[in-house]
């Protein structure tokens, strides 16, 4: 489902209705608590006289926000782009992003999955962890009683 947008307001939440996450962080529920309609069908985003804010409003009202934060260049949908790409560093798979993001099509999914030095590192220790595990109970050889192998074993002294 595309953006509904009639009279320049958000009438729909733009992704599929499947895509809506059920975990939300202590301090988005509190916001929401707070500030936004209640119930499953509740607007987020709901202006001072209770009217849902045209986007242009609401464009001034994010950018007003930032500037108070200290925040320079953040739009709106950048917080989208941010959440995905930290779920996709916690190991999540591409299916599972597709779900988060109620997204049908893998291409969008693979936007997230950026690799990153620090993603490498806790790879690269995992792997280590299991080659470690699997090396766990298997007898070492000492060293004297091994035999060579391969071509130093095979050439003739």
């Amino acid at each position: 489902m595309g953006t509904a947008v009639a009279d320049q307001m958000i009438r729909r939440n733009p992704c599929t209705i499947k895509g809506a996450s059920t975990v939300i962080v202590a301090d988005v529920r509190d916001h929401l608590e707070r500030h936004a309609e209640h119930g499953a069908d509740g607007r987020v985003f709901v202006g001072a006289k209770g009217a849902t804010p045209r986007r242009n409003h609401f464009n001034r009202l994010w950018r007003r926000a930032c500037e108070d934060a200290g925040i320079k260049g953040l739009h709106f949908h950048d917080l989208r782009h941010t959440g995905n790409t930290l779920a996709a560093s916690t190991g999540a798979s591409t299916r599972e992003l597709m779900s988060r993001m109620g997204h049908s099509a893998a291409r969008a999914a693979l936007i997230y999955q950026h690799a990153s030095a620090d993603r490498d590192r806790l790879i690269a220790d995992a792997v280590s962890g299991l080659v470690e595990k699997g090396r766990k109970g298997v007898k070492k050889p000492k060293k004297k009683d091994r035999k060579p192998e391969g071509h130093a074993g095979d050439t003739p002294e």
